[in-house]
């Protein structure tokens, strides 16, 4: 009787067991759109209560000075949930992005395996900022756009960002009602937090999104000769 113990088909295990972490990491990606969108909910939720209360007050007080100090501290406290709210997003997004480029070694795998499958394969098996990219159908030419302006202001947390500025000029706003401005210098306060709170906000994210860029660790980047 043979003692012999058949070969290991080591190609199938080694796909089998990248094809478990490829199931992981989209399992991961779609717990991370979850908690983006939940965090997104939740502020917006919190501002909506705010703005009914202090239309509740509002009309009680006829915009007197009680609401001016309601208004002035509820909206505080949505600024900062928003300001926080924007922090995580932008944490969430930068996990997404190291999801991405897992995904792509994943398939870089693949690839080495298989070879010729490369022309069936829509997303990158590249691991740099252009098989990213790539990934995420962001166009190469357009990645500069990622540290934008108008790049952020299609993001989450560039809508997020936004909106939070809004509450950061109504504060200015208030602010300066509660000090008896006249109309014109209010609306001008309330612009300049406003302004002020979007260009501060706009660095914070260009500066959280630093790692997207050259500062990308690739294992598998794509070659200069490659087509």
């Amino acid at each position: 009787m043979s003692t012999e113990l058949p070969p290991r088909h080591h190609g199938s295990e080694a796909i089998q067991i990248l094809a478990t972490e490829h199931w992981s990491l989209l399992a991961t990606r779609a717990l991370t759109y979850q908690e983006s969108l939940g965090r997104v909910n939740m502020f917006l939720t919190i501002l909506s209560g705010a703005v009914i209360a202090l239309a509740l007050v509002a009309q009680a007080d006829r915009f007197g000075p009680a609401f001016i100090s309601i208004a002035i501290f509820m909206l505080a406290v949505v600024f900062v949930v928003g300001f926080f709210t924007v922090a995580r997003l932008l944490a969430l997004n930068r996990d997404d992005f190291q999801w991405v480029l897992a995904m792509n070694r994943i398939r870089h795998a693949y690839l080495e395996m298989h070879p010729e499958l490369e022309a069936n394969f829509t997303t990158s098996g590249h691991d740099d900022l252009p098989g990213a990219l790539q990934t995420l159908r962001i166009e190469p030419a357009g990645a500069s756009a990622l540290g934008s302006i108008v790049h952020n202001l299609q993001t989450l947390p560039g809508v997020v960002s936004v909106i939070v500025a809004a509450v950061g000029g109504a504060i200015g706003g208030l602010v300066g009602a509660g000090f008896g401005a006249p109309p014109a210098v209010i609306l001008l306060a309330g612009i300049a937090t406003f302004v002020a709170a979007v260009v501060l906000m706009w660095i914070w994210s260009r500066r959280a999104m630093g790692g997207y860029g050259p500062n990308v660790n690739a294992r598998f980047p794509k070659s200069p000769t490659s087509p």
